[in-house]
């Protein structure tokens, strides 16, 4: 039997996204699972975190290199390959 997950952000819509599921021709059964706490406490904003915070600030002042390849980058940091 195959599964299919929804994630419905808005908690008004999921009693409807349940029941139009419902609906659907060869559908078995409906299951409704909640974030617990412990799920939401995983969940993070990476924009948050200092290494972003850290990373935009390097691009915002110009501590950015670039390079044309991953020769041309070793190359310049003097590792021969």
């Amino acid at each position: 039997m195959a599964t299919i997950v929804l994630q419905v952000p808005d908690e008004s819509l999921v009693s409807k996204v349940k029941q139009a599921c419902k609906m659907l021709m060869g559908v078995a059964s409906v299951k409704v699972q909640r974030p617990t706490a412990a799920t939401k406490a995983k969940e993070y904003d990476i924009t948050k975190t200092a290494g972003y915070r850290e990373a935009m600030d390097d691009i915002k002042n110009g501590r950015v290199t670039t390079y044309d390849s991953v020769d041309d980058m070793f190359k310049k940091l003097g590792i021969n390959v």
